[in-house]
């Protein structure tokens, strides 16, 4: 502390090169350390919100496009403004409360189970958690996925594979669904920061030990080595999530691939 400011940051830019977050002023323990303990809860939260959203918010926008301004497309759309606009924390505390005053039933929270322990009693544990964030992220890729099917559907292409008589189920999902999903995947792989920040909500409300709790607890403890630990490891997060994204591309359309 006694350096001058440039000489400290320069000497905390070699240790992050070298892997070093630095240590946590509470447990004295590497910061990097407590976050390879913590990151597999909210990886694995996050992991299942993302799937509970594909596999509510792909179904359902494909069906509204295929029946657009019927009574289902109204309803699928009605579902997603009503998911956009019900904060996280909100559903879940309905979740957490309405079950114990109503039917004398609570989830498990804070008697946290790992994995390695008991499978599918830690997964039972994410079910809720995972439901509440995957729910409200769903709305924005269920929109994405119905406005870009209705795009694809009236291109020429997909009219001609109708006009050959090819199935349904081929023309929508190999010729429609497969040029619709590089938006979708773009708006997949924007949504990263809010599945990690909404697991920090979650983590809170659920009792899971997660990334989202540790930072919490850092921040209520003004640990700021941890607090700036976690958010370098998680804005390398969002990060390789876009990586991923921009070389999934040339996977979902060849086209991408020949043109670079």
């Amino acid at each position: 502390m006694d350096r001058p400011l440039l000489e400290q940051y320069l000497v905390w830019v070699k240790r992050l090169l070298a892997g070093d977050l630095g240590q946590s002023l509470w447990t004295n323990r590497p910061a990097a350390q407590d976050i390879a303990a913590r990151f597999p809860v909210t990886v694995t939260l996050s992991l299942l919100s993302i799937l509970i959203s594909l596999l509510v918010a792909l179904p359902v926008g494909i069906l509204a496009a295929l029946r657009q301004d019927t009574a289902g497309d109204y309803t699928a759309r009605s579902f997603a403004i009503g998911a956009l606009s019900i904060p996280n924390f909100w559903l879940a505390t309905l979740i957490v409360v309405l079950p114990s005053f109503y039917f004398n039933w609570a989830p498990p929270i804070g008697n946290f189970v790992a994995l390695g322990q008991d499978p599918l009693g830690s997964l039972a544990q994410f079910v809720l958690p995972a439901i509440c964030l995957g729910i409200t992220q769903a709305g924005v890729i269920l929109r994405m996925t119905r406005g870009m099917m209705l795009e694809v559907l009236r291109q020429d292409y997909v009219r001609t594979a109708w006009a050959k008589g090819l199935g349904s189920r081929v023309v929508v999902l190999r010729h429609a669904l497969r040029n619709a999903m590089i938006p979708i995947v773009t708006v997949i792989g924007g949504q990263m920061p809010f599945y990690v920040g909404g697991s920090i909500v979650m983590e809170h409300i659920f009792g899971l030990p997660g990334l989202g709790s540790f930072v919490l607890e850092a921040i209520s403890r003004r640990d700021y080595p941890v607090i700036q630990a976690v958010n370098l490891f998680v804005a390398l997060l969002v990060i390789l999530s876009n990586l991923l994204v921009d070389v999934s591309y040339g996977a979902l359309d060849p086209r991408v691939r020949q043109h670079e």
